[in-house]
């Protein structure tokens, strides 16, 4: 077995709770009906990802605005409002980040798909977020996961050894690609699973 020298972690869904539904809840008043139609139809995860792409926020509200000009009072309270979408720290998920930070064993990084316009928020209301030794921000790269560039980008930036990192992260499609690179890839559903397996691979916990 390859000892493991580097832990990446994803950040929406692995350490922070993010989800529009948080602010369309309240702006829909609790109908759950409406707001995933909105969500699926409007203002989508799609759309979303673009902007984790580099798209400025101004020029992908104006062009979902041009397409649904009946919407658009809903359409501006995506981003104007987004810090509602914030649930907090995902905590036990910091607790295995904390105790791998004490170690002074593993290098730690991070590889989020999350626009630049937005993450200088979370950056300055999570302060766990200054325990990675680097944070590659796709919306500053201007590609995102699942393409193979970004992990090219934080690989070579950090002189990372593939074979050497594992890589943690809530979408499938973003692990599949990670493994393809020789990534050991795990799929985030909860802390206690990550933590088994983070042992499995002989992470120190």
């Amino acid at each position: 077995m390859k000892v493991i020298d580097t832990v990446i972690f994803d950040l929406g869904g692995v350490l922070i709770d993010w989800n529009p539904k948080y602010l369309y809840r309240e702006v829909f008043n609790g109908d759950e009906e409406k707001m995933d139609w909105f969500l699926n139809t409007i203002c989508t995860y799609e759309w979303n990802m673009e902007h984790d792409a580099g798209r400025p926020i101004k020029e992908g509200t104006e062009l979902l605005i041009n397409d649904y000009p009946e919407y658009e009072s809903w359409i501006r309270l995506y981003y104007d409002q987004w810090p509602k979408m914030l649930g907090g720290p995902i905590s036990d998920t910091v607790k295995i980040l904390k105790r791998l930070k004490q170690m002074e064993t593993y290098n730690l990084f991070a590889l989020t798909n999350w626009s630049n316009e937005t993450f200088p928020i979370a950056k300055e209301r999570y302060g766990f977020l200054n325990d990675f030794e680097g944070i590659v921000v796709s919306g500053d790269e201007k590609t995102r996961k699942p393409y193979p560039e970004i992990y090219g980008i934080i690989l070579d930036r950090y002189k990372i050894s593939p074979d050497k990192a594992v890589f943690i992260d809530d979408n499938h499609d973003n692990i599949v690609t990670a493994d393809k690179l020789g990534i050991k890839g795990i799929h985030f559903k909860n802390a206690d699973q990550l933590q088994e397996e983070l042992l499995a691979l002989n992470v120190k916990l």
